[in-house]
């Protein structure tokens, strides 16, 4: 009986081991993602700040904005600045 108990017991810690490694690699995935985007809007607004034109400051929300809306989040950005709003 004891054998049977620990053999169940394995199992249902396996299931449960391999469901939240599944949901942890999703998460990481959609993290990674997310840092990757920042990255990308990070150099969107570097390539923007060297050009002649105005100045968008680089720092934590307009990176969150590049980064979350892609080319679409630098041209908000862009457009933004373009009507003085900030």
């Amino acid at each position: 009986m004891e054998i049977l108990t620990i053999v169940i017991i394995g199992v249902v810690l396996l299931v449960l081991g391999i469901f939240f490694a599944g949901i942890l690699l999703k998460l990481g995935k959609i993290a990674l993602s997310i840092l990757l985007h920042m990255i990308l809007g990070w150099i969107l607004l570097f390539i923007w700040n060297i050009l002649p034109f105005f100045k968008i400051p680089i720092n934590i929300l307009t990176m969150l904005v590049a980064g979350f809306g892609g080319i679409i989040g630098v041209a908000v950005l862009i457009l933004a600045k373009a009507l003085g709003l900030y």
